[in-house]
């Protein structure tokens, strides 16, 4: 972790648990509210209900005589009780007044609080007309607020129904307070628990997640300091572990840029360093008179063959750089690829003579066959080809030429005796710098970089090369040439406006732009 920066896993962690505690926060707040708005309504139903059931009875048991309200014989004895009871059950106070607010019976009985208060007009206004459900202290007859509900009392008087009283039924707010605090200590208490619980598992999950990307900004400094044999632990099959996979990867293709790169410097070096000593040395030679006269022509000659071997140095450098900036363009005309074959092979001549090589099948490329390619990259190739065959023949070995034609390409095969290419080394070596023979006995002029060149020139023709061996037996390598498809007049167009016409092949793709069809098809 990168000290002064907040870490991925205090980040991701941190984030986690605030949406963890948020939510509880939330469920918690839903709770109390929904809890609440239950509990209202549960005992707004249970008072409005034993308030309705008192004003049944009592107005069956009520009479009005001149005016006065009679509540049945005994006035209170059976109601009382009935009042206290229904008190008892639903723990509220139960009294009854008329419609001025005078408390007329009570549950409380002797110890009636009520008779020493008047019930305000309005609520009593409002209770008359329907029922009601309010949250009152009623002028301070309660110290504390009260659920209160009333229901009016409808007496027979005659033939209309005269409102001759009212039912209350109250109970203490705090009761309610007090169920709401112990739910909700009951979620304190339970989110306490789940938020421990879930924090574990989070950090759990959070530092297993996290320990890969770690690792690999572990890997990743040990690789900006050069160590590139550092891997990273691939333990899972999730975005991670696919991240893991492909920073493996990297860090295989950076060490193999890594070894060619310090393989390359290693040839370059080699490779400039042992012409350049040879050509001071025998001009030094030649300048003090080390070397005599009659000598001089002969160590010039080496001089020259140096010098020649620096130019094929600088020249694939100077290739190798036009492939790397896409600067390597095709200058594309027909050419008999017969000639380049047999010509190229005549400037190995002298070499194939000292070492008593036998050459095949040259009788293959007696008939011209002609293709459509850059005629000197083509020359690079070949040329390429027939310098590896006769630096590995074996002495007294053989070189096999084939080059045949068919329906879609052209086809020539190099194929050479001797030691061959190892299996685990035929899959690399078209890759630039890379050379078989590290020990340099045979392969003394090359970099490396041959091939890499010659499959880089196929492909820009759309052709390639393939190569093949068998260990202490031979080497053979394949290149093709595509053949251009014929013309097929129904697929040209007829002319533009400025006189030219797009050249369309059979498979739709716009083949190039002529002045005229008859100038198209005369080519």
């Amino acid at each position: 972790m990168m000290t002064g920066k907040k870490s991925l896993f205090m980040q991701y962690l941190t984030v986690s648990l605030v949406i963890v505690l948020v939510s509880f926060v939330i469920l918690g707040t839903m709770l109390v509210f929904f809890v609440a708005r239950y509990s209202d309504t549960e005992k707004k139903d249970l008072l409005i209900e034993n308030a309705q059931r008192v004003s049944q009875l009592v107005s069956e048991q009520t009479v009005i005589v001149n005016n006065n309200v009679h509540i049945g014989d005994t006035e209170t004895s059976w109601l009382s009780g009935l009042m206290q009871t229904i008190s008892a059950s639903i723990n509220a106070d139960v009294f009854i007044t008329d419609i001025k607010g005078n408390t007329l019976l009570c549950s409380e009985s002797s110890r009636c609080r009520h008779r020493q208060y008047t019930v305000p007009s309005d609520i009593c206004n409002q209770a008359s007309q329907q029922e009601i459900f309010i949250k009152t202290t009623l002028d301070n007859m309660y110290d504390e607020p009260q659920f209160l509900a009333g229901v009016p009392i409808l007496t027979d008087v005659g033939s209309r129904k005269e409102i001759t009283g009212i039912v209350f039924t109250a109970t203490d707010m705090g009761t309610f307070s007090t169920f709401k605090g112990e739910i909700m200590k009951i979620f304190f208490y339970a989110s306490v628990a789940t938020f421990a619980i879930v924090a574990c598992i989070i950090w759990f999950f959070s530092f297993k997640m996290i320990k890969p990307l770690r690792q690999m900004s572990i890997a990743a400094k040990k690789l900006a300091n050069g160590d590139f044999s550092v891997r990273v632990p691939v333990s899972s099959n999730n975005e991670v572990g696919t991240l893991a996979k492909s920073f493996n990867e990297m860090a295989d293709s950076l060490s193999i840029s890594e070894t060619t790169r310090r393989n390359f410097i290693a040839n370059v070096s080699h490779e400039l360093k042992t012409p350049m000593t040879t050509i001071a040395g025998f001009i030094d030679g030649i300048l003090d008179g080390t070397i005599p006269q009659d000598k001089q022509k002969q160590y010039l000659r080496i001089v020259s063959n140096e010098v020649k071997r620096l130019s094929r140095l600088v020249a694939s450098m100077l290739s190798l750089s036009r492939i790397d900036n896409g600067e390597l363009r095709l200058n594309k005309q027909p050419f008999n690829i017969s000639d380049v074959v047999i010509s190229t092979l005549l400037t190995f001549e002298q070499k194939i003579e000292q070492r008593h090589i036998d050459v095949k099948g040259l009788e293959s490329c007696m008939t011209p066959v002609t293709v459509n390619g850059d005629p000197d990259l083509i020359y690079q190739v070949v040329y390429n080809l027939f310098e590896n065959a006769v630096k590995f023949t074996d002495k007294g070995g053989y070189i096999q030429v084939n080059l045949a034609e068919y329906t879609d390409r052209t086809e020539l095969e190099i194929k050479n005796s001797g030691h061959g290419i190892e299996p685990d080394e035929l899959v690399h070596i078209f890759e630039r710098f890379y050379k078989t023979d590290k020990s340099r006995s045979q392969d003394k002029n090359g970099m490396g970089l041959g091939l890499y060149i010659v499959k880089t020139i196929m492909h820009l023709h759309g052709g390639d090369i393939t190569a093949q061996s068998v260990v202490d037996e031979y080497c053979s390598f394949t290149l093709w040439l595509p053949k251009d498809k014929p013309l097929n007049p129904k697929h040209i167009f007829n002319k533009a406006k400025n006189n030219t016409v797009p050249v369309i092949s059979s498979d739709g793709k716009i083949i190039s732009v002529v002045e005229t069809i008859d100038e198209k098809i005369e080519d």
